[in-house]
This record gives C-alpha cells, structure tokens and sequence, in this order.
C-alpha cells in the first residue's frame, strides 16, 4: 500500500491518499478541503477513487467530503456515530473559519470498534479512540504496520480534550488501550504534522510517555 500525504486547509491537515498498488483503487481520507489538490494527486497517480474515509468531524478533516463524494459517486465511511453533530455544524463552522461552504452530511455508512474498512484488495482495522472528540476513529493496516491516527496522537503531543464533548481521560485511555497494544513499530500518520511510530511515543512523549503512568 502506498500513502501520499496532501496537506489541506489552513490548518495544514494531512489528507492521506491510500493506494492498493496491486489493483490502482485508492482511498482518500480525511479530506478536509482543497478538493484541486486531491483531484489533482489522484490523477497523477492514475487510480480509482473508491471511497472516502473520515477519522472525525471537524471541519479541517471533514468539509470536503460530501463534495468529494459526488464529484466522484463513492461512499463516504466513518467517523463513529458520535460525531453527527459535527459534521451537523459543518455550514456554520466553516463560514466561521473562512473556508467558504460546506454543507453537512450523513456518511454512508457508520463505523465502530471492531469494523474492517476495504477498498482495492486492502483491507483495515477500526479502532474507536474517542477523548478528542466522542466519536473519533483510527484506521490501522497490520500487514503493512501503519495507522492513520486523526488528531488522537501527534509527533511529541496529543490532541486537545477542550472542544464540546472532549475528553482528556477518555483521549489517554484510548493512545494506551487501543494503539500501544497494536505495536511499537507501528509508523502513524497524524492529522498534522510529521509521521512518528507508536515506540518513539511511548519513549519520548511528555504526554503519553510509559515513564509517566505511574506519575501522580
């Protein structure tokens, strides 16, 4: 599987394209806005758009999906159910940031704990790891020992607990219950800024680091 990074938005959000290489079907995900940038890297890649997949629902992940769904006829996937009332605040979140309009949208299909995702011949592992926002999800290929991690975990930090129904416990539970035990070799793409790997984090981060559990 091959995975190109398109930083979209403002925010600089990683828009990950995911291609099967074995079939040339791709997944995008995330895709935040900046639609010419990912029509334009799916057509220099030369693959088949075969579905949208959404780690959450915040505008900088989100407001280009239901847009990128028509254009292309293809499913939208995710987040958790707990994240409709984002993506309901999508027309108003997005005139609020300057990201022009994006109207708001059901995805095709709702995902939980326990859920495979497909497109081409790749299949990946859902992971609910709600405590940035309730309904957050991760997306975790183990063949290739790689996950897309939304804004649950980033290079040296976590992601904020302080919008509506985020959670500062809930967020750590989740890094240390449900992405430590799929392996520190793990490589993961966060919603901004550079890839890391699960060990590095456990090592080194000041907020989820194993040498802070027992901290009081």
């Amino acid at each position: 599987m091959k995975v190109l990074l398109i930083p979209v938005t403002p925010f600089q959000q990683n828009c990950s394209l995911l291609i099967d290489e074995r079939t040339g079907r791709a997944a995008v995900c995330d895709p935040g806005g900046d639609l010419d940038r990912i029509q334009a890297a799916l057509k220099e890649q030369d693959v088949t758009l075969e579905k949208i997949l959404l780690t959450h629902g915040h505008l900088d992940h989100c407001a280009g999906a239901a847009a990128l769904s028509r254009e292309f006829g293809v499913p939208i996937e995710g987040p958790h159910r707990d994240e409709q009332f984002w993506i309901d605040q999508l027309p108003e979140q997005t005139k609020r940031f300057g990201f022009g309009h994006a109207e708001a949208f059901e995805p095709d299909r709702w995902l939980d704990q326990g859920d495979t995702v497909q497109f081409g011949d790749e299949t990946l592992e859902v992971y609910h790891c709600p405590g940035h926002t309730p309904g957050h999800v991760v997306f975790f290929s183990r063949p290739h020992r790689l996950a897309i991690v939304g804004d649950v975990l980033f290079a040296g930090s976590i992601g904020r607990t302080d919008f509506p129904r985020g959670n500062h416990a809930d967020l750590i539970r989740s890094i240390r219950t449900r992405l430590w035990p799929l392996g520190d070799d793990v490589t993961f793409v966060p919603g901004h800024g550079p890839v890391s790997t699960f060990g590095d984090e456990r090592r080194d981060n000041p907020f989820v680091a194993d040498h802070l559990i027992n901290v009081a």
